[in-house]
């Protein structure tokens, strides 16, 4: 049993893309102003692929996304925060990558 448990471990480690570039970047987004506007943000980043994870801190209106830089950007990350009514912008000191 334990075999079968490490080969499939083994399995899915290896058929990961190997190309595959994992990065993060925090958005502002001073338009964030009430309960609702974090779930409209959260599910409108979660839509676009390549998104892995959001993390929002509602105090700071700052949105974290963690993201597979081979399938997505920055700009496709702003777009959709935009799209969604919550216009977004890189934070100061973090670069623009696509």
């Amino acid at each position: 049993m334990k075999k079968i448990a490490i080969l499939l471990a083994l399995s899915a480690a290896l058929s990961a893309p190997a190309w595959a570039e994992t990065k993060a970047v925090t958005l502002s987004i001073s338009s964030m102003t009430c309960g609702v506007c974090p779930i409209t943000v959260r599910t409108a980043l979660q839509r676009v692929p390549g998104v892995e994870k959001v993390g929002i801190d509602e105090a700071k209106k700052q949105v974290t996304i963690t993201h597979d830089y081979s399938k997505t950007n920055v700009r496709a990350l702003t777009r959709a925060t935009k799209d969604a009514g919550y216009p977004s912008s890189i934070n100061q000191g973090e670069r623009d990558h696509g």
